[in-house]
């Protein structure tokens, strides 16, 4: 909605425009609404996925999404940008709740919510390890996080140790 609130200044502005100026946003016109619409979708995948979860329960209820949900995206949304989708698609379907309920899941539902095909266990166990590599590669960064600040704690009494002897031994 947004790229046509774009479109429509961009439309008054050459219909106000000069006639010879109106030659050159006319060139500029048809260039217009091809980025106006990627940016409306390539302004994100997330603008798009917020979409999704406000007009279909699949994706609010983060249920598993049935096999090809991208042509049914693409049959109700026509002028849908598939790389945007793609990456869209791709956020949800990576997300920690998508993936929970993924490892639990028994079938897959349509954009409606609509319950259909069952949920293989090599996709089960799939998102198992996506979260299991996550918790891991979470716990990974917060060791290393406390072994930077106990080292950093450990050289600040170092420096502390140091300046007390030579503070020390400079009296003398």
């Amino acid at each position: 909605m947004k790229s046509m609130n774009t479109n429509t200044p961009a439309e008054s502005v050459d219909t106000n425009a000069t006639a010879p100026e109106a030659q050159q946003p006319q060139a500029a016109a048809p260039a217009a609404p091809a980025p106006s619409a990627a940016p409306a979708q390539g302004l994100s995948a997330r603008a798009l996925l917020k979409q999704l979860q406000q007009e279909y329960p699949a994706f609010r209820d983060c249920l598993p999404l049935s096999i090809g949900i991208d042509k049914q995206l693409l049959a109700r949304m026509p002028g849908l940008d598939k790389k945007v989708m793609r990456a869209a698609l791709g956020i949800h379907t990576g997300s920690m709740r998508y993936l929970r309920a993924m490892e639990k899941a028994k079938t897959r539902h349509d954009l409606d919510g609509t319950a259909g095909a069952e949920v293989p266990e090599a996709h089960r166990l799939h998102a198992k390890e996506q979260l299991q590599q996550r918790f891991k590669k979470e716990a990974e960064r917060k060791k290393a996080e406390r072994d930077a600040a106990q080292e950093e704690e450990n050289n600040r009494k170092r420096q502390e140790k140091l300046q007390a002897l030579a503070s020390k031994f400079a009296k003398n």
